[in-house]
């Protein structure tokens, strides 16, 4: 049975950092890419980053750029995303995803992704 569990979300004040990480069973993490999804209240789910399959080439949304580090560790099946220098508007529930051929060339859309997870809220307010 395939799974994606995120943690390490929480509260943070402007300026800190966080690390979510997204941890995978039941299918071999090698030859799947990890994509990380926000939505916000009242807004529309919206992609954040996302790491390729094998080569560990990264993407990320323009607000992103130069916030994040995205990394696998494919022996721990588990996907990292650290976030730095949060802002207000990075308040959202963040979902990791998982797709076979998603992430090859560019940040890879929702549609892209056969798997879910059941997200993380991460709050930054001060």
């Amino acid at each position: 049975q395939v799974q994606l569990v995120e943690s390490g979300g929480g509260l943070v004040q402007p300026g800190g950092s966080l690390t979510l990480a997204c941890t995978t069973s039941g299918f071999t993490l090698d030859y799947w890419a990890i994509g990380w999804f926000r939505q916000a209240p009242g807004k529309e789910r919206e992609a954040v980053s996302c790491i390729a399959q094998s080569d560990g080439i990264t993407f990320s949304t323009d607000s992103m750029k130069g916030r994040y580090t995205m990394s696998k560790d494919n022996g721990k099946n588990t996907t990292y995303l650290q976030l730095n220098n949060l802002k207000l508007e990075d308040t959202a529930v963040y979902y990791c995803a998982a797709g076979r051929t998603a992430c090859r060339y560019r940040l890879a859309a929702a549609r892209e992704y056969a798997y879910w997870g059941q997200g993380t809220q991460v709050t930054v307010s001060s």
